[in-house]
Parts: C-alpha cells; structure tokens; sequence
C-alpha cells in the first residue's frame, strides 16, 4: 500500500475530520512500509495517509491530477469493493431513517459524498409517479399523496447519482451493483423491515465542474431501467412538484431547502393574512418555483417567478396547474439583477421576497465577485419590500462561510437604509449531513428577517 507523508504541520485539519489532502501538503509519497522508496500515485488509487511523524491518519482515495490529491474515506484500513459500498450506503440510509424520513414516499439525498465517507459520490432518490398518469387518474383539489395512492397504487422511485472524483468514477459499476442490492434486499428497521424497492430508473448526471478539475470530462444520461419524457411528480411538504432529472439542473429537484421551504410557507400564511389583498410575493431565482408555489398554496394573493431559464418557468407554470394556483403565479424570464433595478425604477413593492441564487462563489478564488453579487441582490430585495415585509435570503456557495453572509445581509440593510430583524436563520435538510471538522458540508445558509422600517 503506498503512503502519503505530509509535510510538518499539516495535520491538524484533517486530525479533527477534514477528508481533503491538498497536493501541497505531500512532503513525500512512499511505496510501501518502512523506509521504502518514493512512489508515483496513479489515479483512482487508494493510499494510506500519514502525518509527518508517520503517524496513521486515513485511508484514502487519490488523484494525483487534482489539487485535492487525497481524499480521506475511512480511518481505518479497509478497502474498497462492492461489500464495502453496500456497508457504506446502507448506513447513510438508516441515518435519513433515524433523522425521520419516510423513505417509502419522501425523496431524500441518500449519499451526500465525503459527508457520509463516500467521497464525490452523490445519490438523490425521488420518490412519486409519472406525470401522464398523475394527471389522468387523479382529479382532486388539491392533489394530495394518499389520494394519488389510492388511484395510482404505491408509488415509484428514480434515482439521480453523481459520480464527482476520480477514485469514484472508476468504480462506478461495483457502486451502482451495491447501490440496487440494498434498495432491493435490505430490511431497515424503521421502516418496517419492507426493502425500499428497485428503482424504476437511474440518471447520471456527473456534469459539475468538479470533475473537470479532476480531469474528467462531463457525463449525463439515464444508465438503468428508464425515465418518463414528461417527467415524474413528487410529493414535498404535502405538495406535488414535477421535475425532470433529464434535462433539469444538477439533481433535478433542490431537496437541501425542502424544510426551508417549509418554514418559509409560514411567514407565507403570515403575510397573507394580514397584507393587503393576501399579499404579494417574489420569488427570485426561482428555478420550478418551489418556494412560491410554496406560498400560493399558503393563500399569497399574486406570486412573481422570477428565473433566466425558460425551461425552468415551463415547469414553474405545471406545478402552479399541480396545485391548482396557475390564476396566482406570474412567471419572468429575466436576468434577476436586472429584474429588481427594473422593479425599483417601477416602484414596485412586495410583501415577502425569498432570493435564492446559483453559487455565486464556487471556490474561494471568486468569492470576491460573489461578495458583490450577493450584496447587489439583497440591497435591491429590501427597498422592494413594504414595511413589516419578510426578506428570505439564501446562499449555496461552500466557499461562503456563515459569517460573511450575515455581514453582507447586515452591510446591505445599512445601505437601503432599512432596520432587519432576525426571525430565523437555518442551513441545508437533515439528509445533507454536517460533518463536523469539514466546513464545506455545511455549506447552505438561508436567513429570514423582518424589515421595521
């Protein structure tokens, strides 16, 4: 097994549970035990890392090829073969199941990579029916799950799964294997001992830069079983939504806000019983609209959907008909930063607006850029809301840290000449676990504030 020596000082990261080895933390690389001669890494290996003192660290997968050389999977010395990847899946699904996910028939994240020891490997799991037949056979008002049970029977799932990192994409089929046979066979406890099911199909959709950095190039398409053209429609916080894994961004579906959303449909119901004509919402970078169609259904008066991508608001408009709130939501194909200085010089004003852009920043590198842009966004939102409004305000950008977004928040009301006061401030879902000592887990941040004046 080789070994990678770090140089004087540089374990102390990763002695508290940092996963990532920078390549200029390497002081040596070792072919073997002892004092054995120098070696070459070679992608997609693993290796075992040791501190200066040749002191056992981690073993970890490596890719000479990456600033990120190493990327620490288990403290011990285990290796890698489809046992352990059924081990590993296995208990990030009984973690969701302990957390209090009905797997059954909530979509959850069931890997989230390094922060459940599978680095660069994420496994979204969507659970719901084909839209066609969602449509056909269920005809209430609302459509609500267990109505849809009762017309469709149990419901299907669809995986989407990202293979980020060198070391993961090159055993991407003993993932895959181990993956099915846990989803088919296993038994968990909580959930009654009934195996989750076979899904129907799986997507990959291994298209983010981070695999461009790990000198690979983008993969996307469907991999097992098959998709519906049309889409399929889960069921989140009670509400039906269609996504297509396809041709959607990244997963398909941002199920890391879904309890954000959930809380934000308060301050919805809130705001429509006590504004003026049940209120009126914006919500900003609105992908399918999950946080509006969210509000329309809490009783908001007008919704604004406001996004660049047009085939985003096609989907924003099937989900308002979903929800039977289409008379309610207003779609905006615009440029957002646009949009608000337009909405500004129109004099225009909302009662409850929820910013949640793409990551600004996806490496520290931009954060500079991405400070600018965050602040800009928030500084237009709180001279649009009326006195009394919710601004919801949300950041995905791993290299932004908790602190800095709170200064910008802060920094932006000083200069719209508004008071803020804080009602909530949260991260990312149960099913995208922190690990503690790696600060990119965490890395949504989603406050909520009231303006005084």
């Amino acid at each position: 097994m080789k070994r990678i020596i770090l140089k004087h000082g540089e374990e102390g990261r990763i002695r508290v549970g940092h996963p990532w080895v920078y390549d200029n933390e390497v002081g040596a690389i070792l072919s073997g035990p002892g004092d054995s001669p120098p070696a070459v890494l070679l992608p997609g290996e693993i290796a075992d890392v040791e501190s200066s003192r040749k002191e056992y660290l981690g073993r970890a997968l490596v890719n000479p090829g990456s600033k990120i050389i190493a990327r620490i999977y288990s403290p011990s010395k285990e290796g890698i073969d489809k046992g352990f990847f059924k081990r590993r899946i296995r208990e990030a699904v009984n973690r969701r199941i302990d957390a209090g996910f009905d797997l059954h028939r909530e979509s959850a994240r069931l890997v989230f990579a390094e922060a459940d020891f599978l680095p660069g490997l994420i496994i979204d799991r969507f659970v719901g029916w084909p839209l066609k037949e969602l449509e056909s056979a269920v005809l209430l008002r609302p459509v609500a799950f267990y109505p849809a049970v009762t017309a469709l029977g149990p419901p299907q799932s669809w995986l989407a799964v990202q293979f980020l990192v060198y070391g993961m994409d090159s055993r991407r089929e003993e993932v895959l294997a181990a993956l099915e046979e846990v989803l088919e066979q296993d038994g968990f406890i909580i959930s009654g001992g009934v195996p989750l099911g076979k899904p129907v199909g799986i997507v990959e959709k291994s298209t983010a830069k981070m695999r461009e950095l790990e000198g690979m190039p983008p993969r996307e398409g469907s991999i097992r079983g098959s998709f519906p053209s049309e889409g399929i429609v889960i069921f989140e916080n009670g509400l039906p939504f269609m996504l297509n894994l396809i041709e959607g961004q990244k997963t398909g579906h941002f199920l890391d806000q879904r309890d954000n959303r959930r809380r934000f449909r308060e301050f919805a119901q809130e705001t429509a019983s006590r504004a003026a004509a049940g209120g009126r919402v914006l919500d900003a970078f609105s992908y399918t609209g999950g946080f509006g169609i969210h509000a329309a259904r809490s009783g908001a008066a007008e919704v604004v959907c406001v996004d660049v991508s047009a085939a985003a608001l096609e989907t924003v408009r099937i989900n308002a008909a979903l929800n039977w709130i289409e008379d309610r939501v207003t779609v905006v194909e615009a440029d957002v930063f646009k949009y608000l200085r337009s909405c500004e010089r129109r004099k225009e004003k909302f009662d409850l607006i929820v910013l949640d852009p793409p990551a600004f920043a996806k490496s520290k590198s931009a954060l500079e850029g991405a400070l600018r842009g965050y602040k800009d966004i928030n500084l237009s939102a709180l001279k649009l809301l009326n006195p009394g409004g919710v601004l919801v305000s949300c950041s995905c950008s791993q290299a932004m840290d908790e602190g800095r977004f709170r200064r910008i928040i802060a920094d932006a009301a000083a200069d719209a000449d508004r008071r803020l006061i804080q009602l909530d401030f949260r991260g990312q879902g149960a099913d995208h676990p922190v690990l503690v000592g790696y600060d990119e887990s965490l890395y949504l941040k989603c406050g909520f504030y009231r303006v005084t004046r």
